[in-house]
C-alpha cells in the first residue's frame, strides 16, 4: 500500500505535468492552424500516447537516485508543422510558451486545493492528498522554470529566439543534440566531477531549487 501511495504521490504529478505541458503545445498549434497533433491523437489525456521512456522514466529516476534535490522530466514532444501556422513567427512564441503557462496554471490550481484540504476530516486522507498536491505545485513550477531556459530543445530557445529571422537563430534553435548534451553536463556531469574535489557546485540545481522555493513562498 505504501509503495502504491509513494508512486502516486511522487510520479503521477510528474506524469500529469509533462502531459499537460505537451498537450498545451498541441492545442495552441491546433488553434493556430496546425492539426498535426490532433490527427496523431496527441491531444489526449491517455498517458500512453505521451510517455517518453527517456524523459518520463529514466531521467526522473536518475534525478531521484543521484539525489539532486529536484526532479525534471518530459513527455514525447507533440509534432508541429510550422508551415501550417497562420502567422509562424508569432505562433511559434505562443505554442512554445503554452506549455509553461499550463504548468503554472496546474501549480496555481494545486495551491488553491491545498488551502481547501484542511477541511477534509480524515487526517490520513489529508496527509496523502496534501503531499500529492504539494508535489503537483513543486514539480509544475520546476518544469516551467526548466523549460523557460533558452537552451535547445527547451521552450525558452524558441520563446527568446524564435522570432528572430536570422540564420544563426534558426541554427541555434535546431541544435537540439548539442543543447541536450549541455543540459546533461550542467545537471549531472559537472556537479559529479566537482564533487570528487569536495566542491559543491550545481548551477542548474541552484537555479531550479531557489526559483521554486521563491515562487512557492509567495503562496504557501
Amino acid at each position: 500500500m505504501k509503495i502504491v501511495a509513494g508512486v502516486i504521490i511522487n510520479f503521477v504529478p510528474l506524469l500529469i505535468a509533462v502531459i499537460a505541458h505537451e498537450m498545451a503545445h498541441g492545442w495552441v498549434a491546433y488553434k493556430r492552424g496546425d492539426d498535426t497533433a490532433k490527427r496523431q491523437k496527441r491531444l489526449s489525456l491517455n498517458p500512453l500516447r505521451h510517455i517518453d521512456p527517456l524523459g518520463s522514466i529514466i531521467i526522473p529516476l536518475l534525478f531521484l537516485i543521484t539525489r539532486t534535490g529536484f526532479v525534471i522530466g518530459w513527455a514525447k514532444p507533440v509534432p508541429i508543422n510550422y508551415t501550417k501556422l497562420k502567422t509562424p513567427e508569432k505562433d511559434i512564441f505562443l505554442i512554445s510558451i503554452a506549455g509553461i503557462i499550463a504548468n503554472l496554471y496546474l501549480a496555481l490550481i494545486s495551491i488553491l486545493l491545498l488551502y481547501l484540504i484542511q477541511f477534509v476530516g480524515n487526517i490520513t486522507i489529508q496527509a496523502y492528498v496534501g503531499a500529492f498536491l504539494l508535489n503537483m505545485v513543486i514539480i509544475n513550477i520546476i518544469i516551467a522554470a526548466f523549460n523557460i531556459l533558452p537552451i535547445p530543445p527547451l521552450d525558452g530557445s524558441k520563446i527568446f529566439f524564435g522570432g528572430i529571422n536570422k540564420p544563426w537563430a534558426a541554427k541555434y534553435i535546431n541544435s537540439e543534440k548539442e543543447g541536450f548534451i549541455a543540459i546533461l553536463f550542467l545537471a549531472f556531469i559537472l556537479p559529479s566531477f566537482l564533487a570528487l574535489f569536495q566542491i559543491n557546485f550545481n548551477p542548474l540545481g541552484w537555479y531550479l531549487i531557489n526559483t521554486t522555493k521563491f515562487i512557492v513562498s509567495l503562496f504557501l
